[in-house]
């Protein structure tokens, strides 16, 4: 978990929080900003996400990649290698 989706966790529970308050004093002002900054979080978190999936897509392609090296590595060691006669 990266720092975006740990900021937009923590932004949409206070911002829940301002605006369960707000609508229980009945202010206006604090349901709205209660209402702002939960989606502020909900972005951020959602941000946060997609740079996981794209973090985890990458460490995965070069994952694949070095594999299809050492192969590529194995087999043109095996084609270098004189070919015996039985």
């Amino acid at each position: 978990m990266n720092e975006d989706r740990v900021k937009g966790t923590i932004d949409e529970v206070m911002g829940s929080a301002k605006r369960r308050a707000g609508e229980l004093t009945d202010d206006k002002k604090l349901q709205v900003e209660g209402m702002v900054q939960q989606v502020k979080g909900k972005v951020e978190n959602a941000w946060g996400k997609a740079k996981d999936v794209v973090d985890e897509a990458n460490e995965e392609a070069k994952v694949e990649h070095e594999s299809r090296i050492e192969v590529e590595l194995e087999c043109s060691a095996t084609e270098d290698e004189p070919q015996k006669t039985r």
